[in-house]
């Protein structure tokens, strides 16, 4: 059985409706991608917000930083995962597998991480994002000190923590406008 075919339960804008700097993100994601991520039609309905989505998206998964791109997606899928984001789970389930080029990483992430053959930082930071999406208040000393013994700096443990953060509030504005991914991601990087 398909997903629905709506993008958003809360509809979105037309996009001849758009600003021009908003058009152009259009373009250019049809022009990369071959599609415009759903996450942006959705936001689409306050465009400011959307701006400052972008632009928090832009800053914590793709500004320099001790964690990498692919780290920084095994977090997203973790901490959907804990959350049931769908939207979420297929759209960075799709990343892990692109940036990994192992089509298997990407479920392993969404249904247990655990499984996966990570090394032993890796393994600690995905830990510490289930442990602060699902427990965030039993988060103490002992957390962040088992990240440092895996070398994440303090600004690692920062950046780890602003990204789980983020996806959080992704999660549950993904599930409380129940927005649907791309079919497009369901296809991407498989075998």
């Amino acid at each position: 059985m398909p997903q629905p075919d709506h993008i958003s339960a809360l509809g979105v804008p037309d996009t001849a409706g758009l600003d021009d700097d908003l058009r152009a993100i259009w373009t250019k994601c049809v022009e990369k991608l071959g599609f415009v991520p759903n996450v942006f039609s959705t936001y689409s309905l306050r465009p400011q917000r959307l701006r400052n989505f972008m632009a928090l998206y832009n800053e914590v998964m793709l500004s320099p930083s001790g964690l990498s791109k692919l780290e920084r997606e095994m977090v997203a899928v973790v901490v959907s995962s804990a959350n049931r984001c769908y939207y979420c789970l297929v759209a960075h389930g799709a990343a892990v597998r692109a940036l990994s080029g192992d089509p298997e990483l990407g479920e392993m992430m969404a249904l247990n991480y655990r499984m996966a053959r990570l090394d032993p930082r890796q393994t600690a930071m995905l830990d510490f994002a289930w442990k602060l999406t699902a427990t965030p208040h039993l988060v103490d000393d002992a957390d962040r000190d088992g990240l440092s013994q895996q070398g994440l700096s303090e600004e690692d443990i920062f950046d780890l923590s602003e990204t789980v953060a983020f996806f959080n509030l992704s999660n549950r504005m993904a599930s409380a406008t129940d927005m649907m991914p791309n079919k497009e991601y369901h296809r991407q990087t498989r075998g």
